[in-house]
């Protein structure tokens, strides 16, 4: 299980439909209301573990959401947990 907390981006992850869309396919989202503000402390992912995401899921253009979720969903699965235990 993981859970997804997306960072305060006003753009990217406030927006009204992202934030639907994440209360609907996520079972653990937290919202901004719900947690402190600039607490990197609650997510340790944003240093190694976004890199190699992004290293591993944005090689060659995105066509649509199902793709970008396969990638996601592979990206972790490769992931080596040694690497996410160390950023915790």
């Amino acid at each position: 299980m993981f859970v997804l907390q997306p960072d305060n981006a006003p753009a990217a992850h406030r927006d009204r439909d992202t934030v639907e869309l994440f209360r609907r396919e996520t079972p653990h989202f937290i919202n901004s209301d719900m947690r402190p503000a600039n607490s990197p402390d609650l997510n340790p992912v944003n240093c190694p573990i976004w890199g190699m995401t992004q290293e591993r899921v944005y090689p060659v253009p995105i066509r649509d959401t199902d793709e970008l979720r396969q990638r996601l969903v592979e990206s972790r699965a490769e992931s080596q947990h040694c690497v996410v235990d160390d950023a915790v």
